[in-house]
């Protein structure tokens, strides 16, 4: 077996297997080999650099003992797949389920997961988005300080964990999308350092040190990146990658990476002959990521929309602080209904500049949308979700909008677990500092910030899905309401089309209520506690509705914080 370690500025390298310790020999670009026969799949190895260490492989496939042990050879071609029929599935028309291994089930396993799948199946959803699963710091983390980029996390099963997962996923029909951190890594056990200019030597983020894309020697760290990327979508089969935070990704090149990673991630998608999907996390609000590589932009397939969370939330919710304040009118949701983007060039109060550009010819698949996700969630003090009335109001306008709907885990019943931010960093001054920073990394969100300790165990055991909630009559109820949207959205075409400009919308700014047309359909929603009464055309046939609605020939009445839609033979 050959073992290969890039170290550009190195001036020896050696391998330290279980019996043996050897040098590497330099190569071109910096690259470091050695061949060495007696090793092979489960051998545990790591590097001297400079007579430093023992490091692990920064292209470890494998930590069988943590971020802190030894890299141990893993053969992907061992692992038997049963999917041979699987042809991929494509965003469009698509449904999202984010979950966190760690807190989906009791166990928090990926073995534990697969036993949920008849669940996400008969909710009607189409791609599992599994939040990063690198190996961390401790056993419990949202999986964002992740190291070792190529290995997965032992506690949730390891490598043949995720691909059992995949594996079973594909077989119930459904894609896979994993969440992918390439913008920084996290704080504890990142042994990159010894081994070259992976970072750039400044502050990226809150998370970390950002990486260098575009210093001396990053060619080889853009590999880095997007060999990672190509190793989820050929070696475990993955369907499409949610890559964190790209507006944290700082590269001045005249071809980005991610324009880079979309080519590669193309060409790849043609070799296996399904589609491959690359979902950007952005704040910028420019539609530049979503354009085709072919028409100048960055090439993403879609990107997380916060515009029509942070436009939901406030309407259901009533909260009006923070980023939530240039979302509190009716006419910020009818724009980021029909526009995608609210801040489409105009001023953001919470910013104090103007922010973003119009999203004009965007297909709506092409913006991922929530009422709620892990961080929607998790970044409020105490990870509190929304309460049910809310959850169906939302619900109702998110699954029969023109985006991508993207639910997260036990939305659907109104789960009352929390989910805030855990963590269990080993040092001291990590594990001490970590709630401190946190409090810092929300300063001027309008929180009065008091939140669970996130090193805690009880912080993460409380964020574990409670599925026994599904024996309430109320959690049962709210999930076949979920079930009802998604087989509607399913069975009209109207409500799958993603085109913004045949989305309408009427609202009343001071009684609260909204109508959005999508072609024959109309979504009625009243978000005020009182009753109102809206016109609808003669002929119209109710399609769902909550308890209390009535209606007469040609009018509806909406008791307080209720929501029906209706079919025309008008098209309005």
């Amino acid at each position: 077996m050959i073992f290969e370690v890039w170290a550009p500025r190195a001036t020896s390298i050696e391998l330290s297997l279980p019996d043996s310790r050897r040098p590497l020999r330099r190569r071109d670009n910096g690259w470091w080999s050695v061949e060495a026969p007696e090793a092979g799949h489960g051998t545990d190895y790591r590097y001297f650099v400079d007579g430093e260490g023992p490091y692990p492989d920064p292209r470890s496939r494998r930590q069988p003992e943590g971020i802190f042990g030894p890299s141990r050879v893993y053969d992907h071609a061992r692992f038997t797949w049963s999917d041979h029929e699987w042809k991929g599935r494509d965003l469009r028309g698509s449904i999202i389920y984010e979950l966190h291994v760690g807190a989906f089930t009791a166990e928090g396993t990926f073995t534990a997961a697969l036993d949920r799948l008849d669940h996400l199946v008969e909710l009607g959803v189409d791609f599992v988005e599994l939040m990063p699963v690198a190996p961390v710091p401790g056993g419990r983390n949202w999986g964002y300080d992740g190291v070792d980029l190529y290995a997965v996390n032992e506690t949730y099963g390891g490598p043949d964990g995720l691909k059992e997962l995949v594996d079973g996923c594909h077989r119930a029909g459904l894609g896979v999308i994993l969440d992918v951190v390439y913008n920084h890594l996290g704080p504890s056990g990142n042994f990159l350092h010894p081994f070259g200019p992976y970072f750039s030597g400044y502050a990226g983020s809150f998370w970390g040190e950002a990486v260098n894309l575009d210093g001396p020697d990053s060619d080889e760290v853009r590999r880095y990146f997007i060999d990672n990327a190509v190793q989820w979508l050929r070696d475990y089969h993955i369907d499409g990658l949610r890559l964190d935070a790209v507006h944290a990704l700082h590269d001045r090149r005249a071809v980005h990476l991610l324009a880079e990673l979309a080519a590669e991630v193309d060409a790849l998608a043609c070799s296996v002959g399904r589609p491959l999907t690359l979902i950007a996390e952005s704040d910028l609000n420019d539609p530049r990521m979503i354009t085709p590589l072919e028409a100048g932009g960055l090439g993403m397939t879609a990107q997380w929309n916060d515009d029509v969370h942070h436009a939901l939330h406030t309407a259901v919710s009533g909260e009006r602080h923070g980023y939530y304040a240039d979302f509190a009118s009716m006419e910020a949701l009818a724009k980021a209904l029909t526009n995608g983007f609210v801040h489409d060039g105009g001023y953001s109060s919470f910013r104090g500049r103007s922010h973003g550009a119009p999203a004009r010819g965007v297909p709506g698949y092409r913006l991922v949308c929530c009422l709620q996700n892990h961080d929607q969630v998790g970044n409020r003090p105490a990870g509190d979700r929304l309460p049910l009335t809310a959850l169906k109001l939302g619900a109702g306008l998110l699954l029969t909008s023109p985006f991508t709907p993207m639910l997260f885990m036990g939305e659907e019943w109104g789960a009352r677990t929390p989910f805030p931010f855990f963590t269990d960093h080993v040092e001291p001054a990590l594990r001490e500092g970590e709630a401190e920073r946190r409090a810092r990394e929300f300063e001027g969100f309008g929180y009065d910030w008091i939140a669970p300790d996130p090193s805690a165990e009880d912080t993460f055991l409380r964020a574990k899905l409670e599925w026994s909630e599904l024996k309430d009559e109320e959690h049962w109820s709210l999930l076949c309401w979920y079930r009802d949207l998604i087989a509607l959205r399913k069975a009209m075409p109207e409500l799958t089309d993603p085109r913004l400009d045949r989305v309408r919308v009427e609202f009343d700014e001071a009684s609260r209520w909204l109508m959005v047309h999508r072609s024959s359909l109309i979504v009625m929603v009243n978000f005020c506690p009182d009753s109102v009464t809206l016109t609808v055309p003669l002929g119209a046939v109710l399609l769902a509705s909550e308890e209390g609605v009535t209606a007469g020939r040609d009018w509806v009445r909406l008791p307080g914080q209720t929501l029906a839609i209706y079919r025309s033979e008008i098209n309005p």
